[in-house]
This record gives structure tokens, sequence and C-alpha cells, in this order.
């Protein structure tokens, strides 16, 4: 599996949100991560998720990889749109 980190994109595979596609918030350890989606789940309140529960390829969106690496404030309106392709 490709490595996981702030701003990657992954595919839920189990549970209710699974065939849906997230962006990483946080990585909180070796386990778990946090996600949202700007929709089902926003960026005030991310899923925890097992990272064994999602798959990835390794891609990411490198505006908001930069903008949460950096802290700074990021929009679900944002999200939304860069996953728009991906959810439809």
């Amino acid at each position: 599996m490709k490595s996981i980190e702030v701003g990657t994109i992954v595919y839920s595979i189990r549970g209710r949100d699974s065939g849906r596609f997230y962006i990483v918030v946080e990585v909180v350890d070796d386990k778990f991560i946090k996600i949202a989606d700007g929709e089902l789940r926003r960026i005030d309140k991310p899923k925890l998720k097992q990272i064994k529960h999602v798959k990835t390829d390794g891609s990411s969106i490198p505006k908001l990889a930069e903008k949460l690496k950096e802290g700074k404030k990021i929009f679900d309106a944002e999200i939304r749109s860069s996953l728009r392709s991906l959810n439809a």
C-alpha cells in the first residue's frame, strides 16, 4: 500500500461510507486517520477511520495538502469541488 499522509485521496472500502472518496486531513497514528469529503463529513468534524479500511493509489490534491500541512483554513467547498469528479 502507498503511504498515507495529509492531503492523500483515499477510497473507503469498509463501513457505511464505503464506495466514496475522501481526503486525509490528519494522520492520528500508524492505524488511524481522519478523513473528510466536505459533504457528508465536513472539515470541522472529520471521520476517524482505520487505515486498513481505506485504499489509495498515492494521489493527492497538492493545493489542499499544502494548506493542511501549513495549518491554513480550508473550506468544505474546496474539498467538495476537488473530489466532485471522483464522487459523482
